[in-house]
């Protein structure tokens, strides 16, 4: 069931995003060659609880920490770790949530690690590009899946694909809601589009073949093939006069 949300419950929900935007400012300027994923994390909780949030994933079905940090070929939730000590040359999404009053939000960003290569960069770029894409369709009256298939024409366009394995979703006071929002699928179907949804938009794209595994410790997702993956997500509301972007600041 999709739940629509109140102004008053969109703004709690602000409030978490906000948390959530300000958490990975902080993070993108950590990221360099020599910090480990462990030191990102240990920042990201003392950031959140030290707004008056909570840590959205930390104890999440069982996840151990307060960041999914994941590195080159891994796509998601790749656990933080004092052993994962990043590269020049590597790229890392962070994944974050908070909450609020109750309310989650929820962000992520892919960043470079000093420099990086020209198909890195590119791939980055063209993932950012296509969460934008998907979010100019979260408009009253169009389709769930408009969102879904503006996000794949723009990534298969540059010859990439597209994670299947995981999807966006709403979002409110549980992490996870309906609607579930693939980054695949036919323009005009899926459920009407409505003032008052609230969804985590996040694009998951691979430089390779669109497949991935899930590692021995359960949570951590990598490409099947061995290729970069990068991973974009904002939260958003769908407001009368189109999408508000609740995780920028």
């Amino acid at each position: 069931m999709i739940i629509l949300k109140s102004l008053q419950e969109i703004e709690k929900i602000r409030k978490a995003c906000v948390v959530v935007a300000e958490a990975l400012d902080g993070i993108r300027g950590l990221v360099r060659p020599g910090v480990s994923t462990e030191t990102l994390d240990e920042f990201a909780e003392r950031f959140i609880l030290a707004a008056g949030a909570k840590p959205a994933f930390k104890g999440y079905r069982g996840y151990p920490k307060t960041l999914c940090t994941s590195v080159n070929n891994e796509v998601i939730h790749g656990i933080p770790s004092h052993h994962v000590v990043l590269r020049q040359g590597d790229i890392v999404s962070v994944d974050v949530g908070a909450i609020v009053e109750g309310f989650y939000g929820d962000a992520a960003i892919t960043v470079p690690v000093g420099s990086v290569s020209r198909e890195a960069e590119r791939l980055i770029k063209v993932t950012e590009e296509s969460l934008y894409r998907g979010i100019e369709q979260a408009k009253s009256g169009s389709r769930l899946y408009d969102i879904s298939y503006a996000v794949q024409a723009h990534v298969e366009s540059h010859g990439y694909t597209v994670v299947r394995e995981f999807v966006g979703h709403g979002i409110g006071r549980n992490l996870h809601e309906d609607p579930q929002i693939p980054n695949f699928g036919a323009r005009g179907q899926g459920p009407r589009i409505k003032p008052g949804m609230v969804l985590a938009v996040e694009p998951m794209v691979n430089l390779g073949g669109s497949a991935t595994i899930v590692k021995e410790d359960g949570w951590t997702a990598v490409t099947a093939d061995g290729s970069l993956s990068a991973h974009f997500e904002h939260t958003i509301a769908v407001m009368p006069d189109g999408p508000w972007v609740l995780t920028k600041k």
